[in-house]
């Protein structure tokens, strides 16, 4: 059993950057992947980044691609989302999540675990 809890959102201006990070509990969090995904209202939950257990390999969705980086510090048991030059579409509950399978990155039947979520709001 894994425990996601985010934080670092808010709410900023378009151009701005945030930090999300992704508190994870338990001692097997390296032996995890890890995802951000978002979803903005009415609309469907898609992927934004994840990286792989080591850390050694991330991928990202075109749209932030360049924007935001996904890290990890398995020491402290967490994955972070650097965001920078914030568009106002990248509005959404930011959500981390953990997978152990063997399916794609990028697909939320991925993930075994995820948090509550955070909201990010970026104003123009």
């Amino acid at each position: 059993q894994v425990q996601l809890i985010e934080s670092g959102g808010g709410l900023v201006q378009v151009g701005d950057s945030l930090r999300l990070s992704c508190a994870a509990s338990g001692r097997t969090f390296s032996s995890y992947g890890m995802g951000w995904f978002r979803q903005a209202p009415g609309k469907a939950r898609e992927f934004v980044a994840a990286i792989r257990r080591s850390g050694g390999s991330t991928v990202y969705a075109d749209s932030v691609k360049g924007r935001f980086t996904i890290s990890r510090d398995n020491a402290k048991n967490t994955v972070y989302l650097q965001m920078n030059s914030l568009k106002p579409e990248d509005t959404a509950v930011y959500y981390c999540a953990a997978k152990s399978g063997t399916y794609p990155y990028i697909e939320l039947k991925a993930y075994d675990y995820w948090g509550q979520g955070t909201q990010v709001t970026v104003s123009s």
